[in-house]
């Protein structure tokens, strides 16, 4: 019987996306917790550089259909599949033709943040908890890796709360190295509210530059994991500083470090 039920929330994986620090451990993240017994379900944005006929990606049309309002406007949630032979997972792609057809991840052309990137991480969010709502699927633990994702505690906690599905839900935070410069747009707070996410504290989204970001959304965490040797240290001193359970930078033997991790996992 598995001893958690993982739901692995993550802005890119390998091999969808180029390897880098964060692909590279969104992936064997699953991969181990599942090998150590856990039950996994993972979730990233269908962006548009992704190939699907050679990721072999396909719609899953029970699960397709919603319309989700966001900032006023209606966008059609598209859920998308595809497995991976060699990890023996399966990773859900979150997918719209308004926020994901576009060819680059994040950034432009010329490295700017898209605008619209607080819309896109919030239909993302809506349309993950949604989907795992449809799969009938209980979490014990939802761990978010990447930015992009980080949304989605706000959501368990101020919309979703009251949900039995989510009701008990652990939340993971991942401080990697995915610092974004300059802000989100400033309309952030009122998008928020408007989606039923009121908080007193929400004053400081009024200014969403990464680290106002992540210091209002450790809040609603109870872990916080620092996946890079360059995870902003002042974040993690903070989550400290709110008694969050921490867990530092793990490196050496792969054993070792995941066998951390679900420990970690168990202790929350």
């Amino acid at each position: 019987m598995a001893t958690n039920k993982i739901l692995f929330v993550c802005q890119e994986i390998s091999p969808y996306l180029p390897e880098n620090e964060l692909s590279k451990l969104s992936l064997e993240m699953a991969r181990q917790m599942q090998e150590r017994g856990s039950e996994v379900r993972t979730f990233m944005p269908r962006y548009g550089c992704i190939n699907e006929r050679r990721n072999q990606l396909h719609e899953v049309i029970r699960l397709s259909g919603m319309n989700l309002i966001i900032n006023d406007n209606d966008h059609q949630l598209i859920i998308k599949v595809a497995s991976i032979p060699s990890a023996r997972i399966q990773i859900y792609f979150i997918d719209n033709d308004d926020y994901f057809a576009r060819r680059a991840i994040l950034h432009d052309e010329s490295g700017k943040l898209f605008e619209d990137n607080d819309d896109r991480a919030i239909f993302f969010a809506r349309g993950m908890l949604e989907t795992v709502k449809k799969l009938r699927w209980a979490p014990t633990i939802v761990h978010c890796h990447g930015w992009f994702s980080a949304i989605v505690p706000m959501y368990l906690k101020k919309v979703f709360y009251d949900d039995p599905l989510f009701r008990d839900v652990k939340i993971v935070l991942s401080l990697a190295d995915d610092k974004f410069e300059g802000q989100l747009d400033p309309a952030l707070k009122r998008k928020l509210e408007g989606e039923g996410i009121m908080d007193s504290s929400m004053k400081i989204l009024e200014e969403p530059t990464y680290e106002n970001l992540y210091r209002f959304v450790i809040d609603y965490a109870d872990g916080v994991v620092a996946t890079s040797e360059n995870a902003d240290a002042s974040l993690l001193e903070y989550a400290r500083e709110k008694g969050k359970k921490v867990l530092d930078y793990q490196s050496g033997d792969d054993k070792e470090v995941f066998d951390n991790y679900k420990l970690f996992y168990d202790q929350l």
